[in-house]
């Protein structure tokens, strides 16, 4: 039995007038083997009676003899009255703890979502299938492309570098910037959670065996990559609108710049990543190549994304401001901020959080750098991601080329 009870985890009712009934309400965790009753801080006597465990609407009532079974009193006597459980407190700090894996909790809950989980496995076969089909018949557009960047490979290497370079031309620092901005911000975040908030102590951090800056990194770099790479590759066509206009030039690379562009600056913050982590006597090992393969995985699908939008974008300018608001929205859903495994949300959620594309690349760069795992263990998952990305890149090429016929009149 755990004798490391967390205020943080508790809470309280505070009486104002005694010898009056009260309803006391908790949230209790699935999985919680004990709960400790505290009951003030001096000499009292209490009733306990009509006690209930409720879960998605489900009641279940625990019987009395079996709520009776303590495994600690401390300064506290119980008995069984008529009505309940008598608890006498004589001295000070007065509590009891229950072993609650005997209440039918687990039960309680699974039989309360159960129709829950089958929807969610139905859904989710019938996205895996429709997925599986859209890959299919986009099969032949992505065989085309990497033909096109093979052949231009040279050209989209000096424009990727030209790109970079020029981004910040003009200003005093250069290229500088690049880098300085997503320091800052993780030096800010990194400030406000581990210094601000204490995040030590709440739920943010835990579960996280790690320096808090560590976790944090391994979140923030491929969002920034991530970030970059979108918001670049959206305007990719609009920046270079006068290669558009050639009618012998391969538009189709202009995206592919803007993206290669922005694993300059991610290479860059990987290696800064190793670094601070060596710092920490956390030093790579062969897990840590796994970043190579996450990074490649995060190029296909942001370049999939990246084709739709670069064309979309001609004919809705508005498509800029929505795409930042939803990076601003993503960046908290992913999630990089707080720690989705000690989280107490509805299975339901974590799913659907688990959906997100980017959850499986920042988990596993946290699996690469913190947890040692390999990407085949998480099976699902990984045929989940590669499947949807899959299917987004074969619709962002089915759009850039429907609509690749017009850029050039717009433009």
């Amino acid at each position: 039995m755990p004798d490391d009870f967390k205020a943080e985890q508790s809470s309280g009712v505070n009486y104002k007038k005694a010898g009056t009934e009260k309803t006391l309400e908790y949230t209790v965790s699935a999985d919680a083997s004990y709960l400790r009753f505290d009951l003030g801080s001096g000499a009292s006597e209490t009733t306990i009676s009509g006690i209930t465990v409720e879960s998605n609407g489900k009641t279940a009532v625990i019987d009395q003899n079996v709520f009776s079974e303590t495994v600690r009193l401390q300064e506290v006597k119980q008995n069984n009255v008529s009505d309940g459980i008598a608890l006498t407190a004589e001295k000070e700090d007065p509590y009891l703890v229950w072993n609650t894996e005997n209440w039918g909790i687990a039960k309680l809950v699974k039989d309360s979502l159960w129709l829950r989980y089958l929807l969610v496995k139905i859904l989710a076969c019938v996205v895996l299938d429709i997925i599986l089909i859209v890959a299919l018949k986009a099969g032949k557009k992505l065989i085309v492309l990497p033909k096109e960047v093979y052949q231009n490979r040279k050209l989209l290497w000096n424009l990727s570098k030209n790109d970079f370079k020029t981004k910040f031309a003009g200003s005093y620092l250069g290229i500088i910037w690049a880098f300085i901005q997503p320091i800052v911000t993780v030096v800010v975040y990194w400030f406000v959670f581990e210094k601000g908030l204490k995040a030590g102590g709440i739920n943010t951090r835990a579960g996280i065996d790690v320096p808090f800056v560590l976790w944090l990194v391994a979140g923030l770099v491929p969002w920034f990559f991530f970030q970059d790479a979108l918001n670049g590759g959206t305007n990719a066509l609009i920046e270079y609108s006068y290669l558009v206009k050639k009618v012998v030039f391969k538009i189709s690379i202009l995206p592919i710049v803007k993206v290669v562009s922005a694993l300059f600056v991610h290479v860059f913050f990987v290696v800064f990543t190793l670094v601070l982590y060596s710092a920490y006597h956390y030093y790579p090992d062969l897990y840590t190549l796994q970043i190579v393969y996450y990074t490649f995985a995060m190029f296909i699908m942001v370049l999939g994304i990246v084709y739709a939008t670069c064309a979309i974008v001609i004919f809705f300018r508005d498509l800029t401001q929505v795409i930042n608001i939803v990076l601003q929205v993503g960046m908290w859903m992913t999630p990089i901020m707080w720690n989705i495994d000690t989280m107490e949300l509805s299975p339901v959620l974590i799913t659907i959080f688990k959906l997100n594309p980017m959850y499986y690349i920042v988990a596993g760069y946290r699996d690469a750098l913190i947890n040692k795992a390999w990407f085949w263990e998480n099976a699902p998952l990984t045929l989940y991601f590669w499947l949807l990305t899959a299917v987004l890149f074969g619709i962002g090429t089915m759009i850039f080329k429907r609509l690749k016929i017009h850029f050039a009149d717009v433009l």
